[in-house]
């Protein structure tokens, strides 16, 4: 049987999910346990957001992929299954609201002690200490790009302080080489930065001694941003507190020391896990799809040359 003219896209959701699609393509939702018989028509491919090696394997063997969009922001994870000549997508703005929603729940929590405050209520204590705010504090956000810019937005209205970093300096943004003039200010710190070859190990020892004592680490990057062990001795030491949305390594073994540390909150990796996730997703699909069907510039392009 003749291959159809018009271009397969495969979804990991069903395509009446997205509302009005654009004309010209052919829609088939796919279980990545139970691939359809025809890779070999597929030009567009939505991966899953629980990404697998199995999920990237399989690129390799659809001959007409020309663009893979992914339902993550970080893509280091991914690269290096997509095939030469595929364009690669991330996706950015599907997760800032919700990953900026819980970097602003473990800050609150962190300060105002809500893990005791669950500890104490499973065994019916009542211990109403003095606690600390998030207004006039200086929040310094390590990686600011559109999540860093939703986090300051929610900063903002707690009343603190916000100081912006990133990779290099422009209007208003200092650079990643100014962190240890600016951490000893800072009262929290969230690492919102790339998991890259250039930030893996960022916050080792030696970067961690430059924050203040008392001073709060958010990571909401990635695991290895930060020097496991390391952190494990600023935190037995008391003299910093951590909240991390990510590990080294992870998923975190049930016998791993940081399971017991002090002054830590920890959260699965679910900063993008929330009901805010869908709909931004069905609609940063959604607009890819009008882009591929009518050739426009795709968004978010990582790699390739569409």
């Amino acid at each position: 049987m003749a291959m159809s003219t018009e271009p397969l896209v495969w979804l990991p959701f069903e395509p009446e999910l997205l509302g009005e699609l654009p004309s010209g393509l052919r829609y088939q939702h796919i279980d990545p346990d139970d691939l359809p018989d025809t890779g070999d028509e597929v030009e567009l491919y939505v991966l899953p957001y629980r990404f697998r090696p199995a999920d990237g394997e399989v690129l390799a063997r659809l001959p007409r992929l020309k663009v893979v969009q992914t339902m993550s922001a970080g893509v280091e994870h991914i690269q290096r299954f997509v095939p030469d000549g595929v364009v690669l997508c991330n996706g950015r703005g599907i997760h800032d609201t919700s990953t900026a929603e819980l970097a602003l729940t473990l800050i609150l929590s962190s300060l105002r002690g809500v893990p005791e405050f669950v500890r104490d209520q499973d065994r019916a204590r009542w211990n109403p200490e003095l606690r600390e705010s998030l207004a006039d504090k200086q929040v310094l956000i390590v990686g600011y790009g559109q999540i860093g810019e939703a986090i300051e937005k929610r900063a903002l209205t707690f009343e603190a302080e916000v100081v912006r970093v990133a990779r290099s300096a422009r209007d208003g943004v200092h650079a990643i080489g100014d962190l240890p003039q600016l951490l000893p200010a800072a009262d929290v710190v969230v690492l919102i930065v790339p998991g890259t070859a250039e930030t893996t190990g960022l916050f080792d020892a030696e970067m961690l001694r430059h924050l203040k004592d008392g001073a709060l680490l958010v990571n909401m990057a990635r695991g290895p941003v930060v020097h496991t062990d390391a952190l494990l001795a600023e935190l037995e030491s008391g003299r910093i507190n951590a909240a991390l949305d990510v590990v080294d390594p992870e998923p975190l073994p049930s016998d791993h020391p940081l399971w017991r540390a002090p002054h830590l909150l920890i959260a699965p990796h679910v900063g993008g896990n929330s009901t805010a996730m869908e709909p931004r997703a069905h609609r940063l699909v959604r607009e890819q799809l009008h882009r591929f069907a009518t050739g426009e510039p795709l968004a978010n392009m990582m790699s390739g040359d569409y």
